[in-house]
């Protein structure tokens, strides 16, 4: 039997692909990427800061519903569609990860994102003792 375990969110899946949000070996997860849309709809907003606040949202009710919490996170990969969205990043980061001396690991690359969207993030987490589901 295996010890992985696929991670979903309402609002924010991969549709009708087999691709879960993220997936949860033991005690590190992986997600898949993270879109900033809307969790009540499933809409990518048209305010491209807006679509970032929701991408970080995103990744939080991630972490969560795998039994973690953001302090986990030691890698954060962030995908932006063109230089404009870079600067909207760094906010939401801080917020995220007030603490400049115990932050995680961060990759911000442009590249082409489908649908039309400007963010997708990426993370793993490692959990620590404690957090583990059902403890």
């Amino acid at each position: 039997m295996s010890d992985r375990v696929s991670i979903e969110i309402d609002g924010i899946g991969h549709g009708d692909t087999p691709i879960p949000m993220a997936c949860r070996v033991a005690n590190v997860i992986f997600s898949s990427g993270i879109p900033g849309r809307n969790p009540a709809d499933g809409r990518r907003p048209d305010d491209p800061e807006q679509e970032v606040e929701f991408a970080f949202g995103n990744v939080a009710a991630v972490i969560r519903r795998a039994g973690a919490d953001v302090d986990d996170v030691a890698e954060m990969t962030v995908l932006v569609s063109d230089e404009s969205i870079r600067p909207l990043v760094d906010p939401y980061w801080v917020r995220m990860f007030p603490d400049s001396a115990s932050r995680p690991a961060r990759h911000t690359t442009v590249q082409q994102l489908r649908g039309g969207a400007r963010i997708q993030l990426r993370f793993v987490a490692v959990v620590g003792r404690g957090n583990e589901p059902g403890s």
